[in-house]
This record gives C-alpha cells, structure tokens and sequence, in this order.
C-alpha cells in the first residue's frame, strides 16, 4: 500500500481512527452510520445507477430497495463513480457466476480496504516477529495485493509467489525460497494448500518446511472447519478461514483468534434480508447479508444483497462484541446430486473429516442420477484401510447428505484444476466432472 500525497496520508489516519474507535460501533449508533451513510449517499448519487436519489436522510435510505448482485453484474458500469481508466488500480472478478465485473480501485478504495483488514488481525501478526509468504494470485484479481498492503501496513516482512504463475514461480523455487525465508505465517487458498503439501509431502519436506509455520491464512475460497483442522495437523500450525468479502464490496469480516469471523462494521452497514424484508444486522438473526459499504469510492453500493445466506451470532470467547458471521453460501449454490442437493460445506465436512485426503473430484452423468467420489490419497498413507474408509465416507454421505455412491475410489493424483485455477473460486468448475456414460463400478 503506497502513500505518495499528504492528502493519501491523511484519509489513511482517518480510517485507520474509525476503524479503531468504532470496531465496537452498532446499526443503533445513529450519529456515525448517520454521517457515513450521508457520504456513500453522496458519491453513489454520482453514477448511472444511482442517479435519481433524492438528498439523504435515513429514511430514504431505510426506503431504498436493496442492490442485487445480477443487477450490478449485468451493468457493472453504471455503478461507477469514475471511468474504468481513472482508478489507480483495474481488477475484475473471476466470473464464476456469469462475465467477470470490471472494478477499478482508486488509492482510497485500497486505502480503507487495507487499513480495516490489518486493524482487525493486528494482535493475530503484529509485534510477533513474522515473516508471511502470499501464494495467492495478483492478476487481475485483488487478494494478493491486499494481503501485501495488509503486511506493509503492519510492517511485516513478506514474499509474494503465485505457484502457478508459468516461468515465473513454480514448487522448486517455492521450497527454495522457503530455506532461505523461513516463513511464519501463509496466505494462501485452502486448495492450493493442498497441492502444496500433497507435494512436499512426497518429497518428505512437510517436517522440515513446517518448523517455522505457525500461522495459515486460508482465503479465496470456501474452507471448511474439517479442512483447517485436517491443515492445521499436517503442519503443526493454526488454520484460519481468514476473510469474507467479494472483488465488488472489498473485505466484509475479518477472523480472529479463535477462527471466527467477525462483521467489520467500522467499515460496513450491515442488514439482514429475510421474508419480513430488510433489517438491521444483529445477533441472533439469519437471512441474506446485506451491506452498504462505508468507504468505497470508485464504485459505491447502497445495500447490496450478497446473495449470501449468513446466520449471526456473539459470545466469541475472543471478547469481541461484534457479530460472527457464519456464511451458509448463496441459495442457488449446490448441485443436485442423485435427488439431493449438495453444498460446498456439506461434501466437504464428509470428505476432509478423516484428515487423509489431499483433494477431491465428483463424476456425475448428465442428469445427476449416477455420481463417483474420486479422493487423492495422502502420500504414505496404508492403502489396505481404504476399503474402511469408504464405507465411512458412504455412510456419512448417507447421514449427512442422504443419497450414497455409486462408486467411491481413491487415486494418486487428481487434475491440478482441482487445486488452482478455476478453484480459487468456483467450486463446480474445479470439483466436478461430467461424464458421457457411467461405468459401473
């Protein structure tokens, strides 16, 4: 995160104070939302979309329809206050759910979105002496860069290296760089993760590698509580689901030190959309996230509908008085598998429970009436108690998901789109595989 005008450095100090001062803020603090709504108002009132707002006052606001997703994806121009060309940066969403979304950044879009995501994980990494590698990707799409701002702002020393960026990174000089390094916290996807170590783990290098690791940083895709424990006890480290947010609304939550993910509301207006309509987000409440981000600039969104089914609650052993989110997924996510439909979270607390799979791809027929589990098993691993497992991995695909598979099989390796690419995201295009015909087990 650079800061190259006075102008920068002042805006950097004043969110860094809010984001501080009002970590603790609620949708009743009238007078903070109230001022910060008033501004967001203003600069959305300077686009296309949001042009015929009338002046601001809480009422219009509480008044105002919510923004969908598929309206902003389908005119993501018209929700800009500046033209794609003016923003300091140019990002686009990956476009797993349709055409990826132009987002340009200006500095104080990165500026806000930085500052609210390292205050929140300060007493995580600051002041410990840590030293972050980030493989993450940086084209294009913006998690790498955050997660360098969020180590400059911090002062933490830190390395960038994407293993799948061609000629440039690659596992050799990932583990060459790691000598020399020595790393202490990871920045990385949960399915690069596990490349990662399905690779240094056939070299006989987890041990070694792992010394200095004491912190995983999950981001970029959905992780599952079995998949950071399963993580966690392969490395000998504490894993975390690190972040929620979206290219679109920047950073929504931040996790804190018992892996729980906290709304970040200094930055962000929350509310919960159900069937009685839109209210404000406190514990104890469910429905779809809605969220008026209170900082963006280049492209600013009046409550946005997420499209995510969230629940809140409180009581975080952290002391923290803000909501945790918990993020159920969008309402349309799921496939249908052999009459049931099947979530990211729900196959995934099957498959990674047993802490000895490195990955997973489902083959189904066209219908979704025929479905093959194929694991990539864990280097080392005894391949006669196989058979065992997948009677466990059946039956608790039948308790928790209520159909079984017609084949369940483990295999040496998997196709790399199950752990990079298309993963850092969308789950159906790395997970599963359709097939001509199903060939009986």
């Amino acid at each position: 995160m650079k800061i190259n005008s006075r102008s920068d450095l002042d805006f950097m100090e004043r969110i860094q104070q809010e984001v501080t001062a009002h970590r603790r803020v609620s949708p009743s603090d009238d007078a903070y939302y109230a001022s910060k709504l008033a501004e967001t108002w203003q600069r959305a009132r300077q686009t296309s979309a949001y042009a015929s707002l009338d002046t601001f006052s809480t009422r219009a606001f509480r008044d105002l329809p919510a923004t969908s997703k598929d309206d902003l994806k389908s005119r993501p121009l018209d929700f800009l206050r500046v033209p794609v060309d003016a923003g300091l940066k140019y990002y686009q969403t990956t476009g797993t759910t349709g055409t990826p979304t132009p987002t340009p950044r200006t500095a104080q879009d990165m500026i806000a979105n930085t500052v609210s995501v390292a205050e929140a994980w300060r007493g995580m990494l600051a002041d410990s002496g840590h030293r972050a590698l980030i493989l993450l990707p940086s084209d294009i799409v913006p998690v790498a860069d955050l997660m360098v701002g969020v180590c400059e702002f911090l002062g933490i020393p830190h390395v960038k290296a994407y293993p799948y960026t061609t000629g440039i990174s690659d596992w050799d000089r990932i583990v060459g760089l790691w000598e020399v390094f020595r790393p202490t916290v990871l920045f990385v996807a949960p399915g690069v993760l596990l490349e990662f170590s399905q690779v240094i783990k056939r070299r006989g290098l987890l041990d070694r590698l792992s010394e200095s690791v004491d912190l995983l940083m999950l981001l970029g895709e959905v992780s599952t509580p079995e998949l950071r424990t399963m993580a966690g006890h392969w490395w000998n480290a504490r894993a975390y689901d690190a972040s929620y947010g979206s290219t679109e609304s920047g950073t929504l939550s931040a996790c804190c030190a018992h892996d729980r993910l906290h709304l970040l509301r200094g930055a962000n207006y929350f509310e919960i959309a159900d069937e009685n309509g839109i209210t404000p987000a406190e514990a104890g409440r469910e429905g779809r996230l809605v969220v008026t981000p209170l900082n963006n600039d280049a492209r600013p969104l009046l409550r946005l509908d997420m499209g995510d089914e969230v629940s809140l609650s409180d009581g975080c052993r952290c002391g923290a008085d803000t909501p945790v989110v918990t993020v159920h997924g969008r309402g349309s996510d799921g496939t249908r598998i052999k009459g049931s439909r099947v979530r990211t979270r729900d196959l995934e607390g099957v498959v990674y429970a047993g802490r000895d799979v490195m990955g997973y791809l489902i083959e189904t027929d066209e219908r979704g009436t025929w479905a093959r589990l194929l694991l990539e098993r864990d280097p080392g691993t005894d391949r006669t108690a196989e058979s065992a497992k997948n009677d466990l991995i059946q039956r608790r695909t039948d308790e928790r998901l209520g159909f079984r598979w017609d084949e369940v099989r483990f295999v040496n390796r998997l196709p790399v789109t199950t752990k990079s690419g298309g993963s850092q995201k969308s789950w159906k295009r790395s997970n599963f595989r359709v097939v001509d015909e199903a060939v009986p087990a």
